[in-house]
């Protein structure tokens, strides 16, 4: 059966509503944003029932001109958003440095779109449809790719009953946090309704760097083809499992029980569940080195720390490293607590030493090395505010991701909040099948959204 095909109806740029002097300046990246240079855009996005009664064509067009206003002053907070990267380069003496032009492109785009699929077809299957991927902008772009493209993009796709809104932002400008932080506001200011509104969280600007350290970071390059790789990614299939609050408390409760602690956190259990599960479904032999890496957010690691606002991509990956056969052999606690002494020690002390390591000898993250066959990458927060925003069409019905990896899994709030949590899996259909008949994993898996 072929998939349905994506229509797009129409494409528009849209700049901020008025030019802030402070966007007139360049916008410099620090050294965990280059190194993400060469990853993809982060892409997310959330699916709403078609209120009952309403004309669909006024109900459309409503929501369209609503978003672009709203995206246009939006826009005047994250200015950044709406630039281009740049590269400025010179040969005597060698330099070659990338930042953002905050004010000299088209802005961000908003895109129309429809596909002949109802609800259901969405949120039925057990994997998420292929189809889904089009629903964002951007789909198999790399960070780099923001020199001519636009750093957000918001694609509206209109199905038979529903809506989709779909964000895709360039990662090297923005993790998890910038993201939603990005999206909290786009709803703040769209439920307002043309009001003049004070947004609640102004995002914070002002960059970070060590003392003393020049902003315009020489990268030991002469061309992009020297740090810029595509990376074409096995088929893999995508699907979501819901973890109610009573599962989390109760694997939360195992693994401390397991390792004598009470140190270890919800997320650090249900990583530690996902890490052993996993493995267990590939089927390594004994002796194989597997890891599992945790995303961290540094606002809080330095010292002192930077906004919960902070505008940027402060991330770093940690990661915990043992083999096949000692994972499996020990508790769900010790691997849990291997989890947790990682996080633990990533220190001001750790993350200063990275960066300056970093500027010593750049290195670019590339995407066939962050996503090996023995790895799993847990990554964004099932804190962060998801299911909060609306835009004229109630509450979200669920949420859905862009592209993934082999081995890559992301973390959100579940619907029902109150410390559930919903877990998309990205994984080769072989691993996903073993991962389903797994025993001790389903038994924590509420049920599948």
């Amino acid at each position: 059966m072929n998939s349905p095909t994506v229509r797009y109806i129409l494409e528009c740029f849209v700049k901020p509503q008025y030019v802030s002097e402070e966007s007139k300046q360049p916008f410099y990246l620090t050294p965990w944003e280059l190194a993400m240079i060469s990853l993809p855009y982060i892409q997310s996005g959330l699916l709403f029932a078609k209120p009952p009664g309403d004309c669909q064509e006024d109900l459309i067009k409503n929501l369209l001109d609503g978003l672009k206003n709203s995206l246009s002053l939006t826009l005047v907070h994250f200015y950044p958003l709406a630039g281009r990267l740049a590269t400025r380069t010179e040969e005597n003496p060698p330099f070659y440095f990338i930042f953002v032009e905050c004010n000299n492109s088209p802005g961000a785009k908003l895109i129309h779109a429809t596909v002949d699929m109802t609800v259901s077809d969405i949120v039925s299957p057990n994997y998420v449809p292929l189809v889904v991927q089009s629903f964002f902008d951007h789909d198999g772009a790399v960070n780099h790719d923001g020199h001519t493209r636009p750093l957000v993009s918001i694609q509206v796709t209109e199905l038979v009953d529903g809506v989709f809104i779909g964000c895709s932002m360039n990662h090297v400008i923005g993790d998890g946090n910038t993201f939603w932080h990005f999206f909290n506001t786009l709803s703040e200011i769209f439920q307002a309704q043309g009001r003049n509104i004070q947004i609640s969280r102004p995002p914070v600007l002002k960059r970070w760097f060590p003392e003393g350290q020049d902003p315009q970071i020489n990268l030991p390059f002469t061309h992009q083809d020297e740090f810029i790789s595509r990376f074409e990614a096995h088929q893999v299939l995508h699907r979501y499992f819901h973890f109610s609050a009573e599962s989390i408390a109760k694997l939360k409760a195992r693994a401390n029980s397991e390792f004598n602690t009470d140190k270890i956190s919800s997320f650090q259990s249900l990583s530690a569940l996902v890490w052993r599960s996993i493995t267990k479904a590939r089927c390594f032999p004994h002796d194989q080195v597997v890891v599992c890496r945790l995303a961290v957010d540094n606002r809080s690691r330095l010292e002192p720390p930077l906004s919960p606002n902070y505008f940027g991509s402060p991330i770093q990956t940690v990661r915990a490293v043992t083999t096949a056969g000692e994972l499996l052999g020990q508790s769900l606690g010790w691997a849990a607590w291997q989890l947790h002494q990682t996080v633990v020690n990533h220190t001001d002390k750790s993350v200063s030493g990275f960066v300056d390591r970093w500027l010593r000898s750049p290195l670019i993250y590339q995407r066939s090395r962050a996503y090996d066959p023995y790895s799993v990458m847990m990554g964004c927060s099932p804190r962060l505010n998801k299911y909060g925003n609306e835009f004229g069409l109630g509450r979200a019905l669920t949420l859905r991701c862009g592209y993934g990896d082999n081995g890559n899994m992301d973390a959100s709030p579940g619907r029902t909040g109150r410390g559930s949590i919903d877990l998309e899996v990205c994984l080769e259909a072989c691993s996903m099948n073993t991962l389903e008949s797994d025993e001790e994993f389903m038994a924590f898996v509420s049920c599948p959204i």
